[in-house]
């Protein structure tokens, strides 16, 4: 009987249910792992008992083949579980308690995170700032795509659920907690949403909606979503968003008949680097297309929150220089506009706490928005490729049975 399971990514295209060792208080070698880290203790970590732990749109970019992750690499950055054990340095989070775990690694202790931008983290990952759980060319934290998993510096990265018994009951919101709502509402805050705006969201994945949803949070009069795929476009719709479908052409003549202008007052690129061209060329991948595209439609001194994924490394990409994760992108226009652009991780300690409050207190829906969906750990692989096929759903992963349909 394995002490462990979890997904593997076994190169482009595979993932599989592997046995795996049950986490320790020292981070041990393994694929991706940071030579720098192996032999790492620690006694401020917590393991926990994985609850629900989500596929992403980001995990699928490793999956794809987009990066540089290696074979037998342990996926899994959006973790809820309840905790079994604890390092003899925590000293606030106990056994039992149910946590959401931010998908940011954090120490809490460095300057970036005394700032609040636990997102760039500088002590959990030697190569450059910031880390997370799962992921390439993240310190090599093991994913939490399993059974168990180890969160280190527990008392500062776990949101302690306040009723365990309630939090059961919204689990498939409060799982969304630990990356897309709050990466999703980033998005929408960095945009500069407030009550009245107009809104556009390229991207209709877990994500984009979770920004959309998240900007009617913050009160937007009008939120259009983009995207090519119809059956996500519905999903949008369902919660009450404008759509656009881009292969019809460019997202700003679209815009104009919905809105009466061709402009609005805040966008979001929830697409990142695999972003395809509009109209005629939406075949083909251009991945400056949504960049550019949002500077277009945000009208003058306008924000552009850009929560989507970009790389330093793609080796799937359509030219040498988008390899290198430089890209062609207007610059010149969005001087022009005066417009303010804001780009990486989003730091999820900044909005959690919240969000979980206007989940607890039913002022936020995230999951049907989504359209949560329950899975079993088995079923990963084929959630995987349901995924990647652009089916309207967020997957939920069910490790051990806890969540029920």
């Amino acid at each position: 009987m394995a002490d462990n399971r979890g997904v593997a990514y076994m190169g482009r295209g595979k993932v599989e249910v592997h046995d795996i060792d049950f986490p320790t208080f020292e981070l041990k070698d393994g694929p991706g792992v940071n030579p720098a880290n192996v032999g790492r203790k620690l006694p401020h970590a917590a393991i926990l008992r994985c609850v629900a732990t989500n596929i992403c749109g980001s995990d699928q970019h490793m999956v794809r083949g987009r990066t540089t992750a290696p074979e037998g690499l342990i996926l899994g950055h959006e973790i809820t579980g309840e905790v079994i054990e604890i390092g003899p340095g925590v000293e606030f989070i106990k056994e039992g308690d149910l946590c959401s775990v931010p998908f940011n690694i954090a120490c809490g202790r460095c300057r970036m995170c005394k700032e609040g931008n636990t997102g760039v983290c500088l002590h959990v990952n030697p190569d450059r700032p910031g880390s997370a759980y799962g992921y390439v060319d993240m310190g090599g934290w093991v994913g939490g795509q399993a059974e168990y998993v180890l969160v280190p510096y527990a008392d500062w990265n776990l949101l302690k659920f306040p009723d365990k018994e309630q939090a059961m009951e919204k689990i498939l919101d409060l799982t969304m907690l630990s990356d897309i709502f709050p990466t999703g509402f980033h998005g929408a805050a960095t945009a500069g949403v407030h009550s009245g705006d107009t809104v556009y969201v390229a991207g209709a994945g877990p994500v984009g909606l979770a920004a959309a949803h998240s900007a009617q949070l913050l009160g937007a009069a009008v939120v259009i979503v983009g995207d090519l795929i119809p059956e996500r476009l519905e999903q949008a719709r369902s919660f009450g968003c404008e759509a656009i479908d881009i292969s019809k052409g460019d997202p700003k003549d679209q815009i104009e008949q919905i809105l009466g202008v061709p402009e609005v007052d805040a966008a979001v690129d929830a697409v990142g680097f695999e972003a395809r061209g509009h109209g005629k060329d939406s075949e083909h991948e251009a991945p400056a297309t949504v960049l550019n595209s949002i500077m277009d439609v945000t009208r003058a001194a306008g924000k552009l929150g850009i929560p989507g994924l970009y790389v330093t490394g793609d080796p799937g990409a359509v030219d040498d220089a988008a390899k290198q994760g430089s890209l062609s992108i207007r610059i010149g226009l969005g001087w022009a506009k005066s417009h303010s652009f804001t780009t990486g991780q989003c730091p999820v300690m900044r909005y959690h706490r919240g969000l979980m409050h206007m989940i607890l207190h039913d002022k936020a829906h995230i999951a049907k928005a989504v359209n949560a969906t329950l899975i079993s750990l088995d079923e990963a692989p084929q959630g995987y490729k349901d995924f990647d096929s652009g089916v309207a759903k967020k997957f939920v992963l069910n490790p051990h049975g806890l969540v029920k349909a």
